[in-house]
């Protein structure tokens, strides 16, 4: 039984886990926008979000909490110089994850991971009549 075991398996084992979230926060931290799968997206999403808060903080002892879980040196200097600054004003909710479809191999369901305030693509236009012609 699996009483008050909290967070999800995801068919893996803990130190698998483990380096998933850290390559899926490391991309996300990097392109600051993801696509993965509902479940992996709702395990990441309050890591990536501690990691913002972190990076506003910007001491030398967040930097070093930071290194434990994102490895490449360029995102975290990019968190704290371009992401951290853009959420000083807001306390939290720095994430949204977006339900999209299913993937076609297995049926997952997949889901966009992104930044609030982040530029959305514009809705494209229909091409067809000119308008004003029958």
């Amino acid at each position: 039984m699996r009483h008050r075991k909290a967070g999800r398996q995801l068919g893996r084992n803990s130190s698998h886990r483990r380096a998933l979230l850290r390559s899926l926060l490391t991309s996300f931290l990097a392109h600051e926008k993801i696509e993965t799968t509902e479940a992996k997206a709702k395990e990441f999403r309050p890591l990536a979000e501690r990691m913002i808060t972190l990076g506003k903080r910007g001491d030398l002892n967040a930097r070093r909490l930071v290194l434990k879980y994102v490895s490449d040196r360029q995102v975290i200097s990019k968190l704290f110089n371009e992401i951290s600054p853009r959420f000083s004003s807001r306390n939290g909710g720095y994430t949204r994850i977006i339900k999209t479809r299913q993937r076609f191999g297995d049926a997952a369901r997949m889901a966009i991971v992104e930044m609030v305030g982040q530029k959305e693509a514009e809705p494209q236009k229909k091409i067809g009549k000119k308008e004003g012609t029958n």
